[in-house]
């Protein structure tokens, strides 16, 4: 084991004089060895191997062919690969976060994959947007679900609702130099992503849509997502610290407050409302524009 550490240590300073990367790649890996190959092929399939580097932080796996496989390609030189004791993706990506040399950056979950297209355009969109620092994209579903996941235009208010923007986006460095990588409080971890992209846009960054499948997103049945969806109690605390790191722009008790306040004023026709916008939204859209009704809820 010591000889590859020391030649990926080696490989790694070798890397770093060898060219400045455009994008770092950036990969945390926690038992995803039967994965990792894909993902890789997937970035590789960019022509250019001089726009980026990639970096892979084994979070401390415990499966014996994922750290198997880690060694194999730290042998080869053309990998950052670096060891963590377990502690959690935010702390993996924030380690690779402090390796980066690029001027752009993309997390890429270890079983996932990516097109080469989302790096050329994310690319081209920072270069000639320099208001813009954060670039996402739609994605397609691999694994247990197959479609293709819209995550629309963005809305600083949708955000705050739920977050609807993957960790696997195109970002400034610049810009987490600024405002600070992955929150990495135990009770955030697995949607410090979502509170990453609200801190950015609290502080006034801006964020590009690309209404297309740009990367495959793996839907797993032990996904940190599921795991996050299942615990309401994990789900309310994450509220309450979300509230009370950033009290000035974050309250959902104000939503709680207007709907109940809405529906205190008049149960019925609060409800029917409601009834009419999900189920029959001609005839409400009809009756607001007889000025009989609000246009939002």
């Amino acid at each position: 084991m010591w000889h590859v550490c020391v030649l990926s240590y080696f490989s790694a300073i070798m890397l770093h004089n060898e060219r400045k990367p455009r994008v770092s790649i950036l990969i945390p890996c926690y038992n995803h060895g039967q994965y990792i190959d894909e993902t890789i092929q997937s970035i590789e399939q960019i022509g250019d191997a001089n726009l980026y580097e990639i970096i892979i932080v084994n979070d401390g796996s415990t499966d014996e062919y994922t750290n198997r496989r880690l060694d194999e390609l730290a042998a080869t030189g053309k990998y950052k690969v670096v060891q963590q004791e377990n502690g959690g993706v935010a702390k993996a990506r924030n380690h690779g976060f402090s390796l980066v040399r690029g001027e752009y950056i993309l997390p890429v979950d270890s079983d996932n994959k990516i097109t080469p297209a989302y790096v050329y355009r994310a690319i081209e969109i920072l270069d000639k947007n320099p208001d813009i620092a954060i670039v996402y994209s739609d994605s397609t579903l691999i694994g247990m679900e197959t479609g293709v996941r819209v995550a629309g235009e963005f809305n600083l208010q949708r955000l705050m609702l739920a977050n609807f923007i993957d960790n696997c986006a195109v970002f400034r460095k610049s810009m987490m130099d600024n405002i600070g990588p992955h929150d990495i409080y135990p009770t955030i971890n697995g949607i410090e992503d979502w509170e990453f992209w609200m801190r950015a846009a609290f502080n006034g960054y801006k964020f590009h849509y690309i209404n297309e499948p740009l990367y495959e997103y793996r839907v797993l049945p032990n996904s940190g997502a599921a795991r996050l969806n299942a615990s309401k109690i994990k789900g309310n605390s994450n509220m309450d610290y979300f509230r009370l790191k950033h009290p000035y722009y974050f309250g959902p008790q104000y939503v709680d407050e207007y709907f109940i306040n809405k529906f205190k004023v008049s149960p019925i026709g609060f409800l029917g409302k409601l009834i009419l916008k999900m189920y029959f939204p001609k005839k409400f859209q009809n009756l607001v524009e007889k000025g009989k009704l609000r246009k939002y809820i």
